[in-house]
């Protein structure tokens, strides 16, 4: 069940980031400036941010399998509408659907929390998130290559297909919720999210942390396709995404991480974390002098910011186990305001200052990120098993 967990949640993520390959194509298709083409990020972060608020807060009140089927069906219809779009506008409204829908992703999350035991709950989170991983990197290299042999309107097609087999697995295989009694409406529902956040310092903590480790991400993700596709390098849309086969080591830095809170470790896994992110900064900025060197950034940056993400998940999932999903939901519209953040500055401080201004601009979010995790550090770091309220 946790393997069906992280294949659904990595086919579910690659949706989102399936477009970061393939932004100079679509800026020609559409006629789009390539400095302003990153709203195609922005748009889907935005209706991912919308569905965290509006979508994943239900899975505390009804059957989360009949929630996240549904959702996978009407995702594939979406990514269709997608690869036929023929204006720009359709194609970002359509995109932005997608991001809605891809939150079915933290419904699993939740899920998969739920199910396991309380001194497991950080390694099952590893184990899930470790698809998330996968999917995101698997994204890159797919939508490459896939673009290069049928063009950028295939890869949604095809993601279209598998999303919609998906649900129909999704469908066979989850365990069925039982009604948790309870009779909240759908108002008092959302109303809960906000009093979550005022009445938890440690949600607010983890998820300003996730804003700026992913607005990090998504700064290096957005942007490394503008210089790697043009002149001198100009490789070709598979050739920059085995890119992202290479930040797999954060796939492994998942589950590692997970299995270090539950033993209490937390707050120093994302200290560690946190500089080798800023870290990072330094080989990417050598993009033009060595590609190796650009490799071994990817690795660092991506191992680094899923370990945080990881760990986030993991402490604030001991908080308040009847909520999981409104949890979840609230920490990730961080995550998504700081990745539609991330790809719109990059884009546009790659127009103004090349690639040096967007290393740059992702050093500064990592000292910053590193700076309030040292403020903010004093919170209690005992086990998650200990520490668990379930």
């Amino acid at each position: 069940m946790t393997m069906i967990f992280a294949i659904a949640c990595g086919l579910s993520v690659a949706n989102i980031y399936a477009a970061q390959p393939l932004l100079d194509a679509m800026a020609r298709d559409f006629d789009v400036d390539p400095a302003s083409i990153g709203i195609i990020i922005s748009m889907t972060q935005v209706g991912y941010g919308l569905g965290l608020i509006f979508l994943v807060p239900l899975g505390d009140t009804i059957d989360r399998r009949k929630l996240i089927v549904s959702q996978a069906v009407l995702s594939a219809i979406a990514l269709t509408i997608v690869g036929t779009a023929s204006g720009f506008a359709v194609m970002l409204a359509a995109i932005a659907a997608v991001g809605l829908l891809a939150v079915v992703v933290q419904s699993l999350v939740a899920f998969a929390a739920t199910l396991a035991a309380p001194a497991e709950r950080g390694r099952a989170v590893g184990l899930v998130t470790s698809g998330v991983v996968i999917g995101i990197l698997m994204a890159r290299f797919a939508s490459g290559m896939l673009a290069d042999i049928g063009g950028w309107r295939c890869v949604y097609l095809v993601s279209a297909a598998m999303t919609l087999s998906m649900a129909v697995l999704l469908a066979w295989t989850l365990p069925r919720q039982r009604s948790s009694g309870k009779t909240e409406s759908y108002g008092d529902l959302l109303r809960s999210l906000f009093a979550l956040f005022a009445g938890e310092r440690l949600l607010r903590v983890r998820a300003t942390l996730a804003l700026l480790i992913f607005a990090a991400f998504s700064t290096f993700w957005t942007a490394m396709v503008l210089p790697l596709s043009a002149p001198p390098l100009s490789l070709s849309h598979t050739e920059i995404g085995l890119f992202g086969l290479a930040g797999m080591a954060g796939a492994v830095a998942a589950g590692g991480a997970g299995r270090l809170t539950d033993r209490g470790y937390g707050e120093r896994t994302t200290g560690l974390s946190l500089a080798l992110m800023l870290a990072a900064w330094l080989p990417i900025a050598m993009l033009h002098w060595s590609i190796w060197l650009l490799v071994l950034g990817v690795v660092a940056l991506d191992l680094a910011i899923q370990a945080v993400h990881v760990t986030n998940q993991s402490m604030i999932f001991t908080l308040h186990p009847e909520a999981r999903s409104r949890l979840v939901a609230g920490y990730m519209v961080f995550y998504s305001i700081g990745s539609a953040a991330g790809a719109s500055g990059s884009t546009i401080v790659y127009g103004i200052a090349g690639w040096p201004g967007v290393c740059i601009l992702g050093a500064g979010i990592s000292v910053t990120a590193l700076i309030f995790w040292a403020a903010t550090r004093q919170m209690s770091d005992c086990p998650i098993a200990v520490a668990d309220r379930a």
